[in-house]
């Protein structure tokens, strides 16, 4: 069978012969073993009700050594037999477009080039799941392949619940991934009901089809360390030779090192897991490779002295790093961390003193003193931020509850009221009043051809768009202006690409929305030679509830609720998104927020061009709203300039109180 007809076919009708996974990718560690015998049972259970019973006898004992070697039944027999990556989308066998688009981005996240563990199905974050299971992905692609425009696919944490009858103006896919009951969403429910195969995480980008490669997560960094070297070194001074340390080279942290080269520093990067740092170095996301810590100081010293940027992957622990950097009198200027703490007990942190197999080895053999183990080091690791804070380092929480995992494990990070972090975190001092209050966030686009002169075409309308723009913003958003135009104009020499044909840059939503137009516009007119496919991360304005991260900068108490990122996935369900997505779980964990996101395919017509004003109006202005009505003076003026541009748009306004007032009430 051909490709299209692989697809077309789903589960297949003869059992395929058992594979083991690649001795060359990248694997899931194992996870907990927490389910009871009866579970183990109920876990196979429900594995095999995707299969003919006569295949029973056979899969049940497999499925079962699955459970028991890896935790999870991933279910490698079925893994299909063709390459897995973003194919043109007129190669894929669908009866509209939009479906077409969706295989597109769907294996995209699974491209082993892009993806973390392609053969467990994670794109990143070492359980960030676009499947449980190998056939969930067929059952998936083969429903994507028959729907037509009076249809919508129904995912459920993986699972396709199936097709049922709709119409053309609604999503064609509705995702949801780990929406637990609220008192089920602690991290060992997450083991539990992912192994039992009726849940799972969706992380952010990934569970939702949108991710495109470290791309995404470049930008952000790249925006985040340019406006963390101004708070350390003032406005106009230059990064050159300023050291930026952090960690974690995985899927969303492979990207420090590069967005370091773009602002112009040095780089150092720990990453405990060798072949995930050989990996960012094969790729040429970062410069140098080094083992040995000696070796690690003599070249930092070197390329401080001659004020040179480069990026260096130190395989090895961070909190050595920290360590040695301090006795050997190396100044970070800005410190940092990327490693996956939401997931701290199942390979997001590996701690100081034991090597990477050796952590892999305890975690699933002792759990008890692994988690022992890591919260010891997270102590160690704050001290020795806490000695180059002393020093004058900037150091940032980067939203991956680094800060928050810190404190349980009892380290030195609360500040003296015994109530807030020590540390600010990037949202809390950076991305919050600088970017998401004023309405910009990460919205990016995917060029279906696969073609390289289509994204370059993008590339050059979104600058002049841009510029366009910047002529008359005002004063308020004019550094988020010039930023996303170097961006966008260094982006293809910049090499960004990995996987799809994709883009990202920070816009607002007259930003995006001109942008959209355009490309649609370019599509109509043959300039483009494909639809496009935009889409944004959860990791924004509105999509978002995440106290510990998106909303850390919400200061009237509702940081804990969850209402903007429900209206966010609901408005924009009826307002043109060709999928939408809402999960439980993202870069800070499960039970830990509440995050929602779309996707929209653009192919030239006149009601891709009512859904852009529609949709991409409502997706960015339904947080400034939200974010105004928590006082935050940049969503305030964001939302009044807003208001005098839009009559339509009427915003329920804070009336400030007097601090006076209220300190008398305490007074008296």
């Amino acid at each position: 069978m051909n490709f299209q007809e692989l697809i077309q076919q789903g589960i297949p009708s003869e059992l395929p012969q058992p594979k083991k996974p690649s001795a060359e990718l990248s694997h899931a560690p194992k996870r907990k073993d927490i389910l009871s015998k009866e579970e183990k049972l109920l876990a196979v259970k429900n594995a095999l009700r995707y299969f003919p019973n006569d295949w029973h006898k056979v899969l049940a004992p497999e499925f079962m050594n699955e459970l028991m070697e890896f935790g999870r039944i991933y279910m490698y027999r079925f893994m299909p037999e063709y390459e897995m990556h973003a194919r043109p989308i007129h190669e894929y066998p669908a009866k509209c477009e939009a479906a077409a688009s969706i295989m597109l981005m769907i294996q995209n996240n699974l491209d082993p080039r892009v993806a973390q563990h392609p053969e467990e199905l994670i794109t990143y974050g070492g359980n960030g799941a676009v499947f449980q299971n190998w056939a969930q992905y067929l059952l998936t692609m083969k429903y994507l392949s028959e729907m037509d425009e009076n249809q919508s696919l129904h995912m459920y944490s993986g699972h396709p619940m199936g097709l049922f009858p709709s119409s053309p103006s609604a999503p064609r896919v509705v995702v949801t991934n780990g929406m637990m009951i609220p008192n089920y969403s602690k991290p060992d429910d997450w083991e539990k009901y992912n192994a039992l195969g009726v849940t799972q995480y969706g992380q952010m980008t990934a569970g939702s089809y949108m991710y495109i490669g470290p791309q995404g997560i470049v930008h952000g960094t790249t925006i985040t360390l340019m406006n963390a070297f101004r708070k350390k070194l003032g406005n106009n001074a230059s990064p050159a030779g300023q050291v930026f340390l952090t960690a974690g080279l995985g899927g969303m942290s492979g990207a420090q090192p590069k967005a370091g080269n773009i602002v112009g520093c040095v780089t150092v990067c720990a990453e405990v897991n060798p072949s995930a740092a050989r990996k960012r170095h094969e790729q040429g996301w970062v410069d140098l490779l080094i083992e040995d810590m000696e070796e690690l100081v003599k070249t930092v010293k070197n390329v401080q002295s001659q004020q040179k940027t480069v990026s260096i992957a130190f395989i090895g622990n961070v909190v050595d790093v920290w360590e040695s950097f301090l006795k050997e009198d190396i100044q970070v200027a800005v410190g940092s961390d990327q490693t996956s703490l939401h997931n701290p007990w199942s390979g997001g942190y590996y701690p100081a003193g034991l090597t990477f197999e050796e952590s892999k080895e305890l975690m699933a053999a002792d759990p008890q003193t692994f988690m022992a183990r890591v919260q010891d080091s997270l102590v160690r690791h704050v001290a020795a931020v806490n000695a180059h804070a002393q020093r004058g380092t900037y150091f940032f929480d980067y939203g991956n509850a680094f800060l928050l995992e810190a404190s349980r494990a009892g380290a030195d990070v609360m500040a003296t009221n015994g109530k807030d972090f020590k540390y600010l975190s990037y949202v809390q001092d950076i991305l919050g009043p600088m970017c998401f209050d004023l309405g910009f966030g990460p919205f990016r686009w995917v060029c279906t051809s696969g073609k390289p002169e289509d994204l370059r075409a993008t590339d050059q309308l979104a600058a002049q768009v841009l510029k366009e723009i910047a002529a008359d913003a005002p004063e308020q958003i004019q550094q988020q202006m010039q930023d996303n135009i170097q961006w966008i104009e260094e982006a293809e020499s910049n090499q960004l690409v990995v996987g799809s044909q994709a883009r990202i840059l920070y816009s607002d939503a007259e930003g995006r929305t001109r942008l959209a137009l355009a490309f649609n516009q370019a599509i109509r007119e043959g300039r483009i030679s494909a639809p496009v496919v935009l889409g944004r991360d959860h990791h924004d304005v509105s999509g978002t509830d995440s106290p510990y991260r998106e909303t850390s900068n919400i200061y009237d108490g509702s940081q804990f609720t969850a209402d903007m990122a429900i209206h966010n996935v609901i408005g924009d369900g009826f307002r043109g998104a060709t999928w939408v997505s809402i999960h439980n779980g993202g870069g800070v964990g499960w039970g830990e927020v509440i995050n929602g996101g779309f996707g929209m395919l653009l192919d030239g017509s006149e009601t891709a061009d009512k859904n852009i004003q529609n949709m991409l109006f409502f997706d960015v202005n339904n947080g400034i709203a939200r974010r105004s009505w928590a006082r935050n003076d940049e969503a305030l003026f964001a939302i009044k300039r807003e208001m005098n541009r839009t009559p339509q748009l009427k915003v329920t306004l804070p009336n400030l109180v007097n601090e006076e007032i209220l300190q008398s009430l305490i007074e008296g």
